[in-house]
């Protein structure tokens, strides 16, 4: 009898970091002069901040502009010279890059566990085309696979607004949901509620085995709770998911 076959080994650090400068780098190649950019929050999207900051410092881009989605890219991409405008200021945008958290196989995303999704949604789904970049450990049968569905929520009532969206999951086996926590400023042994750059606060929905059902219903329904300011399923706004794989091959995944 053969032995049985060895689990999927986890990517490590350093090559999950290279998978995503990798995704990252191919969707700045869709960066033309002249162009207006969402500019995206978190690991793999920093990766794309730095590659637009390089080509505007030689000259390879040029009149380039960013609309950042977080106060952490605002400082980061002025950081690294790209020029910002705010989101009213902006005539059009031509095309936002940033990660994501899950991809599933109709490109519908969860995005803003680190707690950028209310202007994640708001930018990126004001601009012409909208380019994720992954590594293929995001790739997911279905959304709320792997870690929380977050929901920004406004602080007033926030704890009762948590138990109306529990009600919307009742009597799903495996589900739950909470307030997200960090440590406090004053005390590392004391936790307070976790404040985006909107000053709202986070509910963390977790699913045993994704979601199940129709997303858009599931969507309806969140949004129709007083309270919700915004979900982290990002419905049908990508135009490309680019998937860096570890065999060294780059695959570009584009909406049906």
């Amino acid at each position: 009898m053969g032995s049985a076959a060895s689990p999927p080994r986890a990517l490590d650090a350093a090559t999950q970091e290279d998978l995503k400068r990798v995704s990252a780098h191919r969707a700045v190649d869709m960066v033309e002069s002249g162009m207006t950019l969402g500019l995206g929050t978190g690991s793999t999207a920093a990766h794309a901040l730095d590659r637009l900051g390089d080509l505007l410092r030689t000259g390879a881009l040029r009149a380039v502009a960013g609309v950042p989605t977080s106060l952490k890219t605002e400082a980061h991409a002025a950081r690294v010279g790209i020029p910002m405008l705010a989101l009213a200021d902006a005539a059009e945008i031509h095309l936002s890059i940033d990660g994501a958290d899950e991809v599933d196989p109709d490109l519908n995303l969860v995005k803003g566990r680190g707690g950028s999704l209310l202007r994640e949604k708001m930018i990126e789904g004001a601009g012409a085309r909208f380019v994720v970049i992954v590594d293929e450990s995001k790739l997911v049968p279905r959304l709320g696979c792997t870690g929380a569905v977050p929901v920004e929520v406004v602080p007033f009532g926030s704890a009762y607004t948590l138990g109306l969206i529990r009600k919307v999951f009742d009597k799903l086996p495996g589900f739950h949901a909470r307030l997200r926590t960090v440590k406090s400023k004053a005390s590392d042994r004391q936790e307070e509620l976790f404040l985006t750059d909107n000053g709202n606060h986070i509910v963390e929905m977790f699913f045993e085995d994704g979601i199940h059902g129709n997303l858009r219903d599931i969507s309806d329904s969140l949004l129709r709770i007083t309270g919700v300011v915004e979900h982290g399923m990002f419905l049908g706004m990508a135009t490309k998911v680019i998937v860096a794989k570890k065999d060294g091959t780059v695959a570009v995944l584009s909406k049906k």
